[in-house]
């Protein structure tokens, strides 16, 4: 893991995990071509952004600071695929999440709270990898394009619960060590909705920003294509739960008539935000002819 000092801004690469410092975590959305990467600093807007993170990081006594743009290097692919698959416990092992709304002008200006908001309104809450951004922190500050802080993730809980879907007993879970035993208390079916109307730039990526959320890991194939990899990520869920409602979706009318048991994207979990996870003593498990179940039969 490199992590980038928010002084020198220098990055230095802490593979023993019990030898990391603490540190804050960046959350954000891409400004297209005008970010800060691995190899490179250029006078970006993506530059404004870095600069002020580390600030903030400073203000928290804090000497590092992980930011996905400049802190993993996407040249190497063993690198990416390790990055990805680490990306739910960086945030949760954080001492503190900067989430950046850039598209939020000054509190000062507008309640965060209000029914119509920039703040509710932002794209932020639209994309798939700020799911996890959201639920694995224990602490997460928002601020707005000016870097004014607008309130944390704990205060705005109501607010945030009405725009994502999510319960407000996950967002004011505070202890990150339980966090997964946590967010396990919410069935398939119900994680899955909170990623129902979120988009990602990579359509593989829609599958992949949610492996932390369902704690697995698996192998990046960018390429293969967003059903692809959401059928791979489905395959990986049942290795390790029973709980029957990751059958519990429904079909887009013209998705054909002929379809399996698995679901095509998390967009047709949009309805699924209230089912109950429910597991059987029975086993079932994917096979090269397909998902074998063994289930009761019941005398109509």
């Amino acid at each position: 893991m490199y992590l980038l000092n928010t002084s020198t801004y220098k990055l230095k690469a802490f593979p023993d995990v019990k030898k990391r410092p603490s540190f804050a975590i960046l959350s954000h959305t891409w400004y297209p071509e005008q970010e800060i990467l691995f190899k490179h600093y250029k006078a970006l807007k993506g530059y404004f952004k870095l600069m002020k993170a580390c600030e903030q990081a400073k203000t928290h006594n804090l000497e590092y600071i992980w930011v996905d743009t400049c802190c993993i290097d996407k040249d190497s692919s063993a690198e990416l695929s390790e990055a990805i698959n680490s990306m739910y416990p960086y945030y949760r092992d954080s001492t503190v999440c900067y989430a950046y709304l850039n598209d939020v002008p000054s509190t000062s200006e507008q309640d965060p709270e209000a029914k119509i908001s920039a703040f509710r309104n932002s794209r932020w809450f639209t994309r798939g990898w700020t799911l996890q951004e959201l639920i694995a922190p224990s602490k997460v500050i928002f601020f707005s394009a000016k870097w004014t802080p607008i309130g944390t993730k704990t205060g705005l809980r109501t607010t945030i619960s009405e725009v994502t879907q999510i319960p407000t007993a996950l967002l004011r879970f505070h202890y990150p060590q339980a966090q997964l035993s946590k967010l396990s208390d919410y069935s398939i079916a119900q994680k899955m909705s909170w990623a129902a109307k979120r988009e990602t730039t990579r359509p593989e990526d829609i599958a992949y920003c949610l492996m932390g959320v369902f704690d697995i890991n698996m192998p990046l194939l960018y390429g293969e294509g967003e059903h692809c990899a959401f059928l791979r990520l489905q395959e990986e869920i049942i290795k390790s739960s029973t709980d029957q409602s990751i059958f519990a979706w429904r079909a887009r009318e013209n998705s054909g008539a002929r379809r399996g048991l698995f679901a095509r994207a998390p967009s047709e979990f949009v309805e699924s935000g209230n089912i109950i996870g429910g597991s059987i003593p029975n086993f079932y498990r994917v096979t090269n002819y397909g998902l074998e179940l063994r289930l009761p039969l019941l005398k109509c």
